[in-house]
């Protein structure tokens, strides 16, 4: 089902005040380059599924740093978008950019070996 134009802008507010949250109001080195590319908040606002990225050798230690500084986030959030309530955050790794970036390489990789090819029928 399609999101609604409100939910989309909730989506919105949410993932803007949180990246702005980890950036300037987080200073644990865990986190540290991690990126937000997605929130979505429940229709009532109870929850919010956190989408976030990082080089993936530090996955694990940035998931362990945002749960560690969950509190403070969602605190800061709750004043950031003014609800009446503040959404329970959970946080996931959005290995999108990890699979946009497999899917380049091996688009490299096949263009290196047509070169490869199209110069031994040259020779």
């Amino acid at each position: 089902m399609a999101r609604q134009n409100f939910s989309r802008k909730n989506d919105e507010a949410a993932r803007a005040a949180v990246a702005l949250i980890i950036e300037r109001e987080i200073s644990d080195p865990r986190i540290f380059m991690t990126t937000v590319t997605g929130v979505e908040v429940s229709p009532d606002k109870s929850v919010a599924h956190v989408f976030v990225s990082n080089d993936p050798s530090r996955y694990e230690d940035m998931i362990a740093g945002l749960e560690s500084a969950k509190g403070r986030i969602r605190s800061l959030l709750g004043k950031a978008v003014g609800w009446r309530s503040t959404p329970d955050l959970q946080f996931h790794i959005d290995e999108a950019l990890d699979e946009g970036q497999r899917i380049a390489d091996i688009l490299a990789s096949a263009d290196e070996r047509r070169e490869q090819f199209a110069s031994e029928d040259d020779a």
